[in-house]
């Protein structure tokens, strides 16, 4: 089975930082994309960044400039560098990759269990 391990989550001051990771493994034979959602209490989940296998990248309005998404294709590991947190951005961070499982396969989606990010003095 495939299997999405984050780490890097925990408690940061406003205008920290922290880096998340994501590690894919299983059963993959390619990956279309891999990026970051986010849910926040009372709050639908949002897009964070996401970035594709070709290098496409794409981040939500509030945090670009300040939020970086990059992978190593060799650890099918996606990384997201957050800097200058702000306290609203305190949410449950969540891994997602889309991907074949075999060559001529669909391409689903996979989401990680969630990381917690807490943004507090």
């Amino acid at each position: 089975q495939v299997q999405l391990v984050e780490s890097g989550g925990g408690l940061v001051q406003p205008g920290g930082s922290l880096r998340l990771s994501c590690a894919a493994s299983g059963s993959i034979f390619s990956i279309n994309a891999m990026g970051w959602y986010r849910q926040a209490p009372g709050k639908q989940r949002e897009l964070v960044a996401d970035i594709t296998s070709r290098g496409e990248t794409n981040y939500a309005d509030s945090v670009k400039g300040r939020f970086t998404n990059s992978r190593d294709n060799a650890k099918n590991t996606v990384y997201l560098q957050m800097n200058s947190l702000k306290p609203e951005e305190t949410a449950v961070y969540y891994c997602k990759m889309r991907a074949r499982r075999y060559y001529y396969g669909p391409i689903a989606q996979y989401w990680g269990q969630g990381t917690q990010v807490t943004v507090s003095s």
